[in-house]
């Protein structure tokens, strides 16, 4: 039986002001209590407040696009849009992560803590999937999580053949998850949702079913074939593949050779936004404390704890196998216990199982690969010290412990000469336990990766990357003081202020694309190294509005932590500057798409194979990017990517994202409670 992976791509002075003191962790909430009980207390409004209230408004303003009819927030207000989701749209858990957080921080402005525990609740009907949609997780075996099957460097070698010869190792959380639980299935966010069911399958969450064409949103995924896989270059298919679209076998042969196929779900989870949704809890239960109103989105809360139990899973080797020193597959041990535990949050984790009457077996993996800008050691933290938030497995706690502390050691290991922090590690060469080159440097014997992950473009070359990982060792900085956290900051910020512009006239620039140079030394976490080879350069300045909120941020909670009037003044200059760029629908700038030349782009389909998409589009050797996107031609601002293919000048377009929207309201909300003088 066929065990299909998956995978997922991200191509973001108050002089005299009051600096706001460290928050101190909250306490449990206390269940039992009534709304009525306890007082509504709003913030004061100042300036900042009243812009994210500004911004906050036009996100929720129905006439404006970004929800759909059943409540989802869609990735973006336009339709057309290629980036890590292949059209506008679609939504991701990066999306509701946001959305959650967009709510704490109204709740604490208003003391109107509705809207918080409805994206929860929107979370739980649409993206996590329930025990319909994974409905075999009781024939999962933890003594064999799954069957290995090697990543390949191209998307031409794939399909990628089952390989039973290479030993995997144990799975130890999942008997304590379900004893905690009473279940076997997972809790976590699949990362993909086509929102209004664009391309048709119909995995209409809640049914388990692939209903076809017609309203609602549907499960999908797309990423499967290695680390060169772009955006361009994948075959979007439906978690739950019963065989009704693509070839005789779905989909599951474009990307695993095996010897038959069965019908079968699967998901993956990205581990940064479940980590963002913690992150967003933790300052709900904080700010909703402050006004005595913790008891109204308590059960909120507790979601978000066991959230952060089962995202452990992205803590472990894809294949359970040991930690460190795993250069072949057949030489590198399975692991047993915690031998396979790295304690970073890896790019995903994924788990799947049989469908449509195919017999009892259930798969988890884990993943080797860890990228610096997916690191959160803020929810670590949270959920390591916060008795609230706290999980309920016995090993959580101390979990999460350990993670906190090996992640800020990550960090620190990745840090350049300048500051910025360079890509990461992986424990599994090129997806398949390969050899490193020779004096390739490891962190707890796991090989350097400059560019994790995904090469197209290169996964760190994104200066977004940076913003969103420091903007949580800032939030982490601010809340408890933490020692290294401040020493990362103190770099980084030296390094990165520099290099923004912001005028009054609502000009702004920011770095956008990064050059890497060297790598890091050999970590030694008793004796860490000077990292005098590794270096990094600003290779391009941009004006993302969604990277800028993040900066922005960063440089809020380091500066009122630290005292420092100058960074503040920096941060302040970069909001107005936003700020000024308001327009009907939030706030965002033209930028100019020469990728969507790829529209024509090749799509690798391997000879010998024929499908159907649900519109009856044709999937077969030779076929383009948007043939296999027909319904795109319908695009109101498709004939702007037409002229382009045609030899005309790249196109322009102006996006309203929702996680960059939702980022600027919070980063003006965030000004407004840590400057409140500004």
């Amino acid at each position: 039986m066929s065990k299909s992976l998956s995978r997922r791509r991200f191509t973001a002075a108050a002089g005299g002001a009051a600096f706001a003191t460290a928050v101190a962790a909250p306490t449990a909430a206390r269940a039992g209590t009534a709304p009525e009980e306890t007082s509504a207390a709003a913030a004061p409004q100042g300036p900042y407040d009243d812009l994210f209230l500004a911004q906050y408004e036009k996100i929720k303003d129905p006439a404006n696009g970004y929800f759909s009819p059943d409540g989802i927030p869609y990735h973006s207000v336009e339709t057309l849009l290629v980036e890590a989701p292949d059209h506008g749209h679609e939504t991701t858990s990066e999306a509701f992560s946001y959305w959650m957080w967009l709510e704490a921080a109204y709740g604490r402005v208003t003391g109107d803590w509705g809207p918080f525990n409805d994206a929860w609740e929107k979370t739980e009907q649409y993206i996590i999937p329930t025990q319909a949609d994974q409905p075999t997780n009781s024939s999962y075996n933890p003594s064999a999580p799954a069957t290995y099957a090697p990543e390949h460097p191209d998307v031409s070698s794939y399909p990628s053949q089952l390989d039973q010869s290479v030993s995997v190792g144990q799975d130890p959380l999942a008997a304590e998850l379900a004893s905690a639980y009473g279940t076997m299935d997972i809790y976590g966010m699949h990362w993909l949702l086509d929102v209004d069911n664009t391309y048709g399958y119909g995995n209409t969450p809640g049914t388990g079913g692939q209903n076809g064409p017609g309203p609602g949103p549907s499960y999908i995924n797309s990423y499967q074939r290695g680390a060169e896989e772009s955006v361009w270059e994948t075959v979007p298919q439906p978690t739950t593949d019963l065989f009704e679209y693509g070839g005789p076998n779905g989909y599951l042969d474009l990307f695993v050779g095996d010897a038959s196929y069965a019908r079968q779900w699967k998901y993956t989870n990205a581990p940064d936004a479940d980590a963002r949704a913690v992150q967003a809890a933790y300052w709900a239960l904080t700010w909703a404390t402050a006004q005595g109103n913790e008891g109204q989105i308590s059960a909120s809360v507790e979601r978000a704890a066991k959230m952060g139990d089962y995202l452990r899973y992205a803590m472990f080797d894809k294949y359970f196998k040991q930690i460190g020193d795993c250069t072949s597959p057949t030489g590198c041990p399975a692991g047993s216990g915690r031998s396979s535990q790295h304690y970073l949050l890896s790019w995903y984790y994924a788990w799947g199982g049989a469908a449509g009457g195919g017999g009892g077996w259930a798969w988890r993996i884990g993943d080797g690969a860890s990228h610096q800008g997916y690191q959160n050691p803020f929810a670590a933290w949270a959920l390591s010290t916060v008795p609230a938030l706290t999980p309920k497995a016995p090993t959580a706690k101390s979990d999460w412990s350990t993670s906190l502390t090996r992640q800020l050691e990550f960090l620190r290991w990745l840090q350049s000469t300048e500051g910025g922090i360079a890509g990461g590690c992986t424990n599994s060469w090129e997806g398949q336990y390969g050899t490193p080159p020779a004096g390739t440097p490891t962190f707890y014997g796991m090989a350097y990766d400059w560019q994790p992950v995904y090469h197209d473009p290169p996964s760190n070359n994104w200066f977004g990357m940076q913003c969103w990982g420091m903007e949580r060792v800032a939030e982490l900085y601010y809340a408890s003081g933490n020692a290294t956290a401040q020493e990362l900051l103190e770099k980084w910020v030296a390094w990165v202020v520099p290099e923004i512009t912001a005028e009054a006239d609502g000009t702004f620039s920011i770095p956008a694309t990064l050059s890497w140079d060297g790598a890091p030394d050999t970590w030694d976490p008793a004796n860490p190294g000077a990292n005098s080879g590794l270096h990094v350069s600003v290779a391009e300045y941009g004006t993302d509005v969604g990277v800028a909120s993040a900066l922005a941020k960063t440089l809020t909670y380091y500066a009122a932590k630290a005292g420092d009037t100058a960074t503040a003044e920096v941060a302040k200059r970069l909001l107005d500057a936003l700020a000024a760029n308001t327009d009907a629908l939030g706030i965002a700038v033209p930028e100019t798409r020469a990728d969507y030349s790829r529209f024509d782009g090749e799509v690798y389909i391997p000879d010998g194979w024929s499908g159907t998409m649900p519109n009856g589009d044709t999937v077969e050797p030779g076929v383009t990017f948007i043939e296999l996107r027909s319904w795109y031609r319908d695009d109101p601002d498709w004939p702007k990517v037409q002229a382009h293919l045609d030899g005309g000048p790249a196109p322009e377009f102006t996006y309203h994202r929702f996680w960059a929207q939702a980022g600027l309201a919070i980063a003006f909300a965030v000004y407004a409670e840590l400057f409140p003088s500004a």
